[in-house]
């Protein structure tokens, strides 16, 4: 949730603000102009940090989990590298997105209210993205942000469940599912997890809507260290995460309504690294979004080409053949998967394509999808247009398990 610090330089000054944020740009470094670069839009091109997190509640406006004008304005009133100013801002605009959705609640517009509790989750959850793990702030907006997920959850129809499993001693694992509209006995369904620093209402904001026009059941789940912290609890050692990821599969199996052939992972972002753990692991899944063995590929060539330093004149790769693709960290997933990637992603497109081709020498069923500056999608997670990337991700799901009679 906290994301990394960003400098600060509380001397510097942006002359030229008008009244209304003059105590707020008094206090920030001197900014570039808003531009779109490559990899989407940058409010703050010198803060990068401060970017990606505004591109991300700013796209999640397609999906009706923000509204453009909301961030624009709120945007203003950000001072980059002030944290304080960051935390004010977003959490003004989801107090009041809070209220009126209480507001017309009361009045019986559930249309508007569960539309202003969902977007006052994303900008509560967006006020605490540099806060620190142990500020105590951290954990009363989480808790705000669950609270409206949870009410826009309750209200929304077809109406979404929050699912409690019992993982390890006193610990339970949480989930939110949301059933397809019109969908009849036994389900398909797709488990959306997101990386390290993604929660599961993070998922909410982008992931229901082509999952449903897909005629796709989503659960979407946190990972333990996540849930630790929206606990107030102190973080423990980190469990392999395909051990709470089946978890979930067994509790899918045990509600009756769900169909074992037709279980689908989706890895979002960071989170593609779980999917293929878990798909390495649990074979139940019939399709998975990961990344294939990609980050665990990085890693070992890294290390490779430390240890060989050029001194056999080899290269990694005619290294990585001879001792065979498995030691480069692509493991055995028997179902199909989808491996995505930005063209400005944190890793280089040749590095995935390498991923594909050596998935498919051992005799797996990857596909590759690259997005492109042109296309947009092209930053990492492709944060810059989620909706872009979902609507392929879940039709590729879809024809995986075979909805609607396709192959």
């Amino acid at each position: 949730m906290a994301a990394k610090k960003a400098k600060k330089d509380a001397g510097a000054k942006t002359p030229g603000c008008d009244s209304a944020t003059k105590s707020l740009t008094a206090r920030a470094v001197q900014s570039a102009p808003p531009c779109y670069q490559d990899a989407g839009w940058f409010q703050w091109p010198e803060n990068e940090e401060y970017s990606l997190q505004f591109m991300r509640v700013l796209a999640s406006a397609q999906e009706g989990a923000s509204t453009l004008s909301e961030c624009f304005l709120t945007a203003r009133l950000i001072a980059p590298g002030d944290d304080e100013s960051w935390y004010d801002a977003w959490m003004k605009v989801a107090k009041t997105n809070n209220a009126r959705g209480d507001e017309a609640f009361e009045q019986g517009g559930l249309n508007a209210a569960t539309s202003n509790w969902l977007r006052a989750s994303n900008y509560y959850r967006t006020a605490g993205a540099f806060l620190d793990y142990d500020d105590p702030r951290l954990k009363l907006l989480i808790q705000n942000m669950r609270n409206c997920s949870r009410r826009y959850l309750e209200h929304v129809r077809p109406k979404g469940e929050v699912l409690q499993v019992p993982f390890e001693g006193n610990y339970e694992l949480e989930g939110y599912f949301i059933r397809a509209p019109g969908a009849q006995s036994l389900l398909p369904v797709v488990i959306c997890v997101g990386g390290m620093d993604v929660c599961k209402d993070d998922l909410l904001y982008t992931m229901p809507r082509n999952a449903a026009g897909n005629g796709l059941s989503i659960l979407l789940i946190d990972l333990p260290g996540f849930q630790a912290v929206a606990d107030g609890e102190k973080l423990t050692t980190f469990t392999d995460v395909e051990v709470p990821i089946s978890r979930w599969v067994d509790h899918l199996l045990a509600r009756g309504d769900i169909d074992p052939s037709r279980i689908a992972i989706y890895g979002d972002g960071l989170g593609a690294s779980y999917a293929t753990r878990a798909a390495s692991h649990d074979h139940r899944f019939a399709a998975a979004v990961c990344d294939g063995g990609l980050w665990g590929r990085k890693e070992r060539l890294f290390a490779m080409s430390r240890m060989t330093d050029g001194r056999d004149g080899r290269t990694v790769d005619e290294i990585g053949w001879m001792i065979g693709d498995t030691a480069l960290g692509t493991q055995g997933i028997k179902c199909p998967h989808l491996i995505t990637i930005g063209e400005h992603d944190y890793i280089a497109v040749e590095t995935a394509k390498d991923t594909y081709d050596s998935n498919k020498r051992l005799g797996m069923h990857p596909s590759l999808k690259i997005f492109s500056t042109e296309e947009t999608g092209a930053s990492p997670g492709q944060t810059d247009n989620p909706t872009l990337a979902k609507e392929f991700v879940f039709d590729w799901i879809r024809k995986q398990l075979k909805m609607d009679g396709t192959a």
